[in-house]
């Protein structure tokens, strides 16, 4: 025991006198090489045979490959000092094999205005497939890959064409709303007590509003007379309307029915009960309530009627509709103001109808 114990010692000193004219870079890179030798046994505690993985080899190689062969030697290490020098010189081939290599660019970005485009076309056209875009794009000049077309609805989680076909009623009415007209019968009472009948027919692509007048006596020869007038007016403005919607109210006598007819137009009644069949003339008479008839005191028939026109000009030609994607039935929406000069000094002037019931606002000449 005393002789091992003198042998160990003897053999430490001499290696401490080895290791002393060492610098500390040889010496940071043997501790480091040693820790990693022994974490490569510990994975193999099971007593399975030594295996270096790539990474093993890799970092045992970048770490010994800047010292000096001898000291390599005297090293303890789990494998050849010479099987080191292989990994090492396999390491600087496969990166000299890597840097040789044309680089793979790839496939360039699609521009974003095409993938907005894409995205448009699909919302707009639900039955077409990605073939079918891409061969859009290729009428307008736009050179595209099908599969790049076929990415980008993916991308937006956009299913294929056959998925995307079901048409909606909303759908259905918004793609006929240029052959559709709506009426209906609305009452209101006077100061008096007196019931009012007012008529008034509704276009459901431009929420054109038409009153065709007010009554107390809605009889058959006063509302065939509203029918003749509506004909004409619909005819001198081109309409294009083919169908009228109309509840089954008894007011409508079977001439009404017969004029518009003879103007091409096909009167639907609607169920009974069911005012959402005729939502857009029922939205309109909610309305009408709310924004005249409600804050009006109606003297009249010849009241009603003045008022009434004054709302239907305000109501086609300056009040917004969020139907119509806040347009106005008979005017555009101007073109939006870019100056900030003008923007930074607006002088908007209002101007008052039916004594400030409605307010119109525009720009200061």
């Amino acid at each position: 025991m005393v002789l091992r114990l003198t042998y160990l010692g003897v053999a430490n000193v001499f290696a401490l006198l080895r290791l002393l004219p060492r610098g500390d870079r040889d010496k940071d890179i043997e501790i480091l090489t040693l820790r990693h030798q022994i974490a490569v046994l510990q994975r193999q505690l099971d007593g399975q045979r030594i295996q270096f993985q790539s990474t093993d080899r890799a970092l045992l190689a970048a770490l010994l490959h800047a010292l000096p062969r001898p000291t390599l030697h005297r090293l303890r290490l789990l494998v050849r000092p010479e099987t080191v020098l292989r990994w090492h010189r396999n390491l600087i081939a496969r990166h000299h094999a890597a840097a040789s290599r044309p680089k793979r660019r790839g496939r360039p970005h699609t521009v974003a205005s095409i993938r907005a485009l894409v995205l448009r076309l699909a919302r707009e056209n639900r039955g077409w497939g990605y073939r079918r875009i891409h061969g859009e794009l290729l009428v307008l000049g736009i050179k595209v890959a099908p599969s790049t077309v076929w990415e980008i609805l993916r991308e937006a989680g956009i299913d294929p064409a056959p998925n995307r076909t079901v048409t909606t009623w909303a759908d259905f009415l918004r793609s006929q709303a240029n052959g559709l007209l709506a009426a209906d019968f609305r009452e209101t009472l006077t100061l008096t007590g007196t019931r009012l009948y007012i008529l008034a027919v509704i276009e459901h692509s431009t929420r054109r509003i038409r009153i065709l007048g007010a009554t107390a006596h809605p009889t058959a020869a006063w509302v065939t007379q509203a029918a003749r007038n509506l004909a004409m007016d619909l005819h001198d403005a081109a309409s294009t309307a083919r169908f009228l919607i109309r509840d089954r109210d008894g007011k409508y006598p079977a001439l009404f029915d017969a004029i518009l007819a003879d103007a091409g137009i096909t009167v639907v009644r609607g169920g009974v009960q069911a005012p959402r069949m005729n939502a857009i003339m029922e939205r309109w008479v909610r309305t009408c309530r709310r924004e005249l008839l409600d804050q009006t005191l109606i003297w009249n028939q010849r009241h009603l009627l003045h008022a009434l026109r004054t709302y239907e000009a305000f109501y086609n030609t300056h009040r917004p509709h969020q139907g119509i994607a806040n347009a106005r039935p008979r005017r555009p929406l101007p073109e939006p103001i870019t100056d900030p000069n003008r923007l930074t000094h607006l002088t908007i002037h209002r101007h008052d109808r039916l004594g400030g019931i409605l307010h119109e606002y525009e720009h200061a000449a």
